[in-house]
């Protein structure tokens, strides 16, 4: 009985020591040790974070778009021959192919947030100054400096789609990444759609390139504003799921975020466990690291490499982020990347080939001027918006219905294990009824064409197109980010570099080919080359896409989950 009583009095005295002592927490970010959530933005907030990103995205279409239709004019600005000016397309895709895999694994280093705004500066500027050089008398300085502009106006452009994929894996599970996604798709290409008739209406108009230089270098200078208002830090090995602002530094907060919180003192609960906040979140860091490590293929290769370094150059390298660019190259050579790869790469080569060969198709066979042919990319660009849309809900529904046919609980918080989940069989599913519409789309525009068909035809089939390569180019770039969780930068960053490549590499060989073959079976030939090596590609993803990743991550090939027979998954 004694021993009861004093039991209860020590409870009593610990309650009120409790009741004294413990501060309230701040409602606006919880205590250390409540369950954790996969991300601390509200679905609000996710909206808003989508509409950002995806306009801010608009510029990588729209800097290639506009272009197109200022080439005439950019000959006689700078009295260059047509060689010349299609020089500066080239620097203009070498630079599209190099920005990504510079700023993408630095973005994984050093967060998103600041990535951003660089890249968005380094495309108004360099707008700023290409309209400036077109406002000055044409010479061989101009010239010189037009390239260089035009480079440094890719490097920005450019490296805004490969940030936001890794702002997107930041926020959303594997299995939402789909919905947030497609509207950031359909936002990057109004740039599509907006790109060529801006450019064709300023050339017809006006009568001068330097005016749409203007134009990008206005929206390149409101879209850094916005970032820097609206964006927080997203990464996160920097800053966790967002909730902790104690692992904030000062500028990984949005500007408006700081305005609001700069004359006011950080809460009682904050100041107190600000040790307890800093030695939770440090463990915690640690062990998400260590799970995305160990989860990651990249990962485990660089650490088996060898010993971290600890001076030279190797520090550098490792202290920059430069260290991922290495990696960049790693990843493509293993099986199942290279296929994903070719997947997405494949498309946007012959996409890039349809966009290429419309000046020549409509000025030469109908007549059109440059503002008609501006309009002609329209339906392409209709197209790739509602593809996007589409797209996106349906990776979201491929994932739930895989993993409900695999009686599989989807995480929302931690996301799901996807050295466990086939992500391959979800991703994958409704490629082969894809790749027919896409083979047939591709012969008929290209026989259609070269007999000269109504227009309307054409204008149709580049509708179809549109559509098709947004799947690709969406589905299997989101594919790459889910083998390779904890860098997605990178990894975004290694398919842009494939897809400039191989998109260089088609448009070469295009003259050649039409004027040997003609236009009809130059279209037959690479849409019978997606179509057979890709159905090849989804078949051997689907059948060995998750023992690849799993023995890559030195884990037993055989799946310690039973995973459905392929025709029962593709129903």
């Amino acid at each position: 009985m004694l021993v009861k009583d004093k039991e209860e009095q020590d409870l009593q005295i610990t309650r009120k020591e409790q009741s004294h002592e413990a501060p309230k927490p701040d409602p606006e970010y919880p205590p250390p040790g409540l369950p954790q959530v996969y991300t601390s933005l509200s679905r609000l907030q996710l909206r808003k974070l989508q509409l950002l990103v995806g306009l801010s995205s608009t510029t990588s279409t729209l800097a290639t778009m506009i272009y197109l239709p200022l080439l005439p004019m950019l000959r006689a600005q700078f009295h260059a021959t047509a060689q010349a000016i299609n020089l500066t397309l080239t620097v203009y895709v070498i630079f599209q192919a190099i920005s990504p895999v510079i700023f993408g694994p630095l973005s994984d280093k050093h967060g998103r947030r600041i990535l951003f705004m660089l890249v968005l500066a380094l495309f108004a500027l360099g707008s700023m100054g290409l309209a400036v050089s077109c406002a000055v008398d044409a010479s061989g300085s101009s010239y010189a400096a037009l390239l260089v502009l035009r480079a440094v106006q890719s490097l920005g452009a450019s490296a805004t789609y490969s940030v936001s994929y890794g702002v997107i894996v930041d926020v959303c599970l594997p299995g939402e990444r789909g919905r947030m996604l497609g509207p950031i798709g359909m936002a990057l290409n109004l740039g599509t759609c907006l790109g060529p008739i801006t450019g064709g209406i300023i050339a017809y108009t006006t009568g001068s390139p330097m005016w749409a230089f203007w134009a990008m270098a206005i929206a390149g200078v409101l879209l850094l504003i916005a970032v820097g208002l609206f964006l927080p830090e997203t990464a996160r090995l920097l800053v966790g799921n967002g909730a902790d602002p104690s692992l904030f530094k000062w500028w990984q907060f949005s500007w408006l975020t700081l305005a609001k919180k700069r004359i006011q003192r950080p809460s009682f609960y904050q100041k107190k466990s600000h040790s307890l906040h800093a030695i939770t979140n440090d463990t915690r860091s640690k062990q998400t690291h260590q799970g995305a490590v160990s989860s990651s293929p990249t990962a485990i290769e660089s650490t088996a490499s060898g010993p971290i370094p600890t001076k030279g150059f190797g520090v550098i390298l490792q202290k920059t982020g430069l260290d991922n660019l290495i990696e960049c190259l790693r990843i493509i050579p293993h099986k199942d990347t290279i296929l994903t790869l070719w997947l997405q790469t494949s498309s946007y080569a012959i996409s890039y080939c349809f966009m290429a060969s419309i000046p020549d198709i409509f000025r030469d066979t109908y007549g059109f001027n440059e503002w008609q042919i501006g309009l002609v990319y329209l339906p392409r660009g209709i197209g790739i918006v509602i593809g996007s849309y589409c797209t996106g809900y349906m990776m979201d529904y491929n994932y739930r219905v895989v993993a409900r046919r695999l009686d599989w609980t989807i995480d929302k918080v931690k996301g799901d294990d996807m050295l466990l989940f086939p992500i391959e069989l979800a991703r994958t599913r409704g490629t082969y009824i894809t790749l027919a519409i896409a083979l047939a789309t591709t012969v008929s525009y290209g026989w259609t064409s070269q007999y000269a068909v109504h227009p309307a035809v054409l204008l149709v089939l580049q509708f179809l197109e549109g559509m098709c390569v947004t799947f690709f180019y969406n589905t299997y770039g989101t594919l790459i980010v889910d083998f390779f969780p904890d860098k997605p930068g990178t990894a975004a960053a290694t398919a842009s570099v494939t897809r400039c490549v191989m998109a260089a590499v088609a448009v070469a060989v295009l003259e050649p080919i039409v004027d040997a073959v003609g236009r009809g079976w130059f279209f037959t030939i690479f849409g019978l080359w997606r179509a057979v090596l890709g159905a090849a590609a989804v078949a051997l993803l689907r059948w060995r896409g998750l023992r690849w990743r799993r023995e890559r991550s030195g884990l037993p090939g055989k799946v310690p989950v039973e995973v459905p027979r392929r025709a029962e998954v593709s129903k």
